[in-house]
């Protein structure tokens, strides 16, 4: 009997697995598929008739080279700046002890409440006075800061050995070296799980880009497509917009790999208990 419910658990993960890949491989095999054909083939795993044309289209109709260094340069920055601003403000919430600590960290809290949706309006006023409107500054600095990554932070470096900071102390590490030569290394697995979110997080995101840019030349990937897809009233070119999916997805796939193995790290430290 409990061979069986093993058995129908992997089952069930099997078959879990299969419909979210199975949409995946759909989209990049109809990425080759030229655009007349793409509806008579899209319950088709596997077609044939494969072409490249889609890919050279996307290239030569749209800017798209610059959408895509655009969302990198937004992505790799932002994700850069809140994982190192978010571990120092989660070392300093967990481990030192100054005036009103708890409370600050209470309205941080209470901000990763508030829907995102909310700060817009005021985020784009506030970038309008400061003249960074259709700039690099206006994508990257809204994303510098998080309540979600300092409260992940905190709650690692809450369970950091007191011992092993005692013993930096002793061997004349100042508070600074102790964070960036002791904890942070250790903390390694945390901070890959962390940048892995923001880097997703940013990479997809459209309406803060959308708000904030105006020509052509700022657009990130998702703006970009949108706007793509937008621009044909009578056919949409749905073998260039797959392509341009399966070109989205490169960077985040390949995220994620990089990562995953600190990732899974993190999760099974998270899953044990002392």
């Amino acid at each position: 009997m409990r061979k069986f419910r093993v058995y129908f658990g992997y089952l069930i993960l099997i078959l879990i697995a299969i419909s979210m890949i199975y949409p995946f491989l759909a989209m990049v095999n109809l990425s080759f598929v030229r655009n007349d054909a793409i509806f008579s083939q899209a319950g088709n795993l596997f077609y044939t008739g494969l072409t490249l044309d889609n890919y050279k289209n996307v290239f030569t109709q749209i800017p798209l080279a610059r959408y895509f260094m655009n969302s990198l340069i937004v992505a790799v920055i932002t994700t850069f700046g809140q994982v190192v601003f978010a571990s120092m403000a989660g070392y300093a919430f967990a481990r030192l002890k100054f005036l009103g600590r708890d409370v600050l960290f209470l309205i941080i809290l209470i901000t990763m409440l508030i829907p995102p949706q909310v700060n817009i309006i005021p985020l784009f006023f506030l970038m309008r006075e400061l003249h960074l409107i259709d700039t690099y500054s206006a994508l990257i600095l809204p994303g510098l800061f998080g309540g979600f990554g300092i409260f992940m932070m905190r709650q690692y470096f809450l369970n950091y050995p007191k011992e092993l900071e005692d013993a930096s102390r002793i061997d004349g590490c100042n508070i600074f070296e102790s964070f960036f030569r002791i904890a942070l290394p250790l903390a390694l697995p945390t901070i890959v799980t962390l940048a892995l979110f923001t880097f997703v997080t940013t990479w997809n995101s459209f309406m803060w880009p959308l708000i904030v840019t105006n020509s052509e030349g700022m657009r990130t990937l998702p703006v970009g497509l949108t706007i793509f897809k937008g621009s044909f009233r009578e056919i949409t070119l749905w073998g260039e917009l797959l392509a341009c999916s399966v070109i989205c997805t490169i960077p985040v796939i390949g995220v994620f790999l990089f990562g995953k193995k600190y990732f899974i790290n993190d999760i099974l430290q998270g899953g044990v208990k002392e």
